[in-house]
């Protein structure tokens, strides 16, 4: 019982960050984060790149899902910013979109992204993309 306590105590709770200028999108994705029974902290939503950039500028944000066609600032270019900052270096980052093309995914790679899901997508891969990122973030 007491190893049990020890193991709930060093969880640290997750903290997301979905963009989609879609709310129908980030929706069935909170849904999603929701259902899981992760030790989750602050689920954020962002409309664009740009609201994504000021959340991320004043939150601890662990993982940001997001979409790449987006009006004000693409997805690309909000990762593109993640990218470039020191700080930001280790969020991990899941592309989400209807583009799923090579040449996009092997741009986005180039930026670090950990992943690219296309939609639509089964709410069972976002799910255990979660239970990845939660493992790996409470080593």
């Amino acid at each position: 019982m007491a190893e049990q306590t020890a193991a709930v105590a060093e969880t640290r709770p997750l903290n997301i960050l979905i963009v989609d200028d879609s709310a129908t999108m980030r929706t069935m994705i909170r849904r999603v984060v929701d259902l899981t029974e992760l030790p989750l902290g602050t689920v954020y939503e962002a409309t664009n790149g740009l609201e994504a950039l000021h959340i991320l500028e004043t939150c601890m944000v662990h993982a940001v899902f997001t979409d790449i066609n987006m009006p004000v600032m693409t997805g690309y270019e909000l990762l593109t910013e993640i990218a470039r900052r020191e700080a930001w270096k280790d969020i991990l980052r899941i592309v989400i979109s209807t583009d799923g093309s090579r040449l996009r995914q092997e741009e986005v790679r180039e930026l670090n992204v950990n992943l690219y899901i296309r939609k639509p997508f089964r709410p069972e891969v976002v799910r255990d993309v979660l239970s990845r990122i939660a493992s790996t973030h409470n080593r």
